[in-house]
C-alpha cells in the first residue's frame, strides 16, 4: 500500500492555481525527493496533505486514511518540518520541546536528548533569540521525537550550517533504514541526489516527471569532450550535432543519442582523447523544464 496517495488533488486560491490534477504516490520506506521551483506546488502539496488547508478537489491519503476526514489521526504518526518556522517568540526552547511531546504517547525521552545533543540545540533559550538556522533545529527535532512512520520535510536544511546538514541527513538515512518513510521538498537537488531512491519534479502544480533517480540521470544528455587533429565536423553534422564548440583540435558538444552510435563515428578518426561527462540531477531538471516549455 502506498504511503502517500493523491488523486486529481486540485488547489486554487482564488483564481489563483496552486496545484491542479496532481497525481502523486509516495511508497512505503522511499526516501522520495520533491523539487520544482518557488511557486511550482510543493508547500501547496504538502499542506494540502496535511491538512492545513482543504483542497478544492481531488483526493489524498496517508497510510490509507482520508487527508481531510482522518487528519488527526494522521498527524500521529507524521513528523512535519516547515518552510517557514514560527514558534512563540517568549517559549523556552526546553518548553516547547515538552509541549510537543505531551501530544504523543510513550516518548522516549533519552531519544529526544540524543537529538538535542545532536543538532547542538539549545534548550534553555527562547525561541525568539534564536537565528533561522537554530529555529530548523529545533523543528527536526520535533518532527523526530515521536519516531513517525512518516516524515514530510519541506526544504529541511535551509539555514543550517553544513555539519548540521550532514547530521540531518545521517539522521534520515537512519531513520529511513529503519522503516520510516521521507517526503523531501528541496532547492538543492545535490541533496536529492544524494540521498533520495525517487524523484518527482513539479511544475506549475503538475507533476511532469517521477522517476528513479539513476534511471532520471541515465536518461539524460551527455556533455562530450573530444580532443582530435582531424576535422570531426561533418561526422559531428552526421550525429545531428548543431552546436558544436570547436577550438585548437577540441570539440565540446551535447549529445543526446545512444553512445554506441557517438563511438563508432568517432573511431572512423584518429581521436587524442574523449570525455563523457555525466550530467548532474540540476541539469537533468533544466532538460525537463526546457522540454516542457517547447511542448507549450
Amino acid at each position: 500500500m502506498p504511503v502517500i496517495e493523491t488523486q486529481k488533488l486540485t488547489k486554487f486560491y482564488g483564481k489563483s492555481r496552486g496545484i491542479e490534477d496532481l497525481d502523486l504516490t509516495v511508497e512505503e520506506g522511499e526516501i522520495f525527493g520533491f523539487i520544482g521551483p518557488n511557486g511550482a506546488g510543493k508547500s501547496t502539496t504538502i499542506r494540502t496533505l496535511l491538512n492545513f488547508i482543504f483542497p478544492s478537489s481531488g483526493k489524498a491519503t496517508i497510510f490509507g486514511m482520508d487527508c481531510v476526514k482522518e487528519s488527526t489521526r494522521i498527524k500521529a504518526v507524521t513528523g512535519y518540518v516547515p518552510g517557514e518556522i514560527n514558534y512563540y517568540r517568549e517559549t523556552r526552547v526546553r518548553d516547547l520541546l515538552n509541549y510537543a511531546a505531551s501530544f504523543h504517547e510513550n516518548i522516549d525521552r533519552s531519544y529526544l536528548d540524543r537529538l538535542c545533543e545532536e543538532f547542538e540545540i539549545e534548550v534553555d533559550k527562547r525561541i525568539g533569540n534564536l537565528s533561522l538556522g537554530n529555529k530548523k533545529k529545533v523543528a527536526i527535532a520535533q518532527a523526530l521525537m515521536h519516531k513517525p512512520r512518516l516524515l514530510i520535510l519541506d526544504e529541511p536544511a535551509n539555514g543550517l550550517d553544513p555539519l548540521i546538514q550532514s547530521r540531518l541527513f545521517s539522521r534520515l538515512t537512519e531513520v529511513n533504514q529503519e522503516g520510516t518513510t521521507v517526503l523531501l521538498s528541496s532547492h538543492n537537488l545535490s541533496e536529492v541526489q544524494r540521498f533520495c531512491h525517487r524523484v518527482g519534479i513539479i511544475r506549475e502544480g503538475t507533476i511532469i516527471k517521477v522517476s528513479q533517480v539513476d534511471e532520471l540521470l541515465g536518461a539524460a544528455s551527455r556533455r562530450i569532450i573530444v580532443k582530435s587533429q582531424d576535422d570531426l565536423t561533418n561526422s559531428l553534422q552526421e550525429l545531428g550535432i548543431k552546436e558544436i564548440e570547436a577550438a585548437g583540435g577540441t570539440y565540446v558538444f551535447i549529445f543526446n543519442g545512444h553512445i554506441d552510435q557517438m563511438v563508432k563515428t568517432l573511431a572512423r578518426h584518429s581521436i587524442d582523447d574523449l570525455r563523457i561527462e555525466e550530467p548532474s540531477l540540476e541539469e537533468q531538471f533544466m532538460h525537463y523544464y526546457e522540454r516542457e516549455e517547447e511542448r507549450r
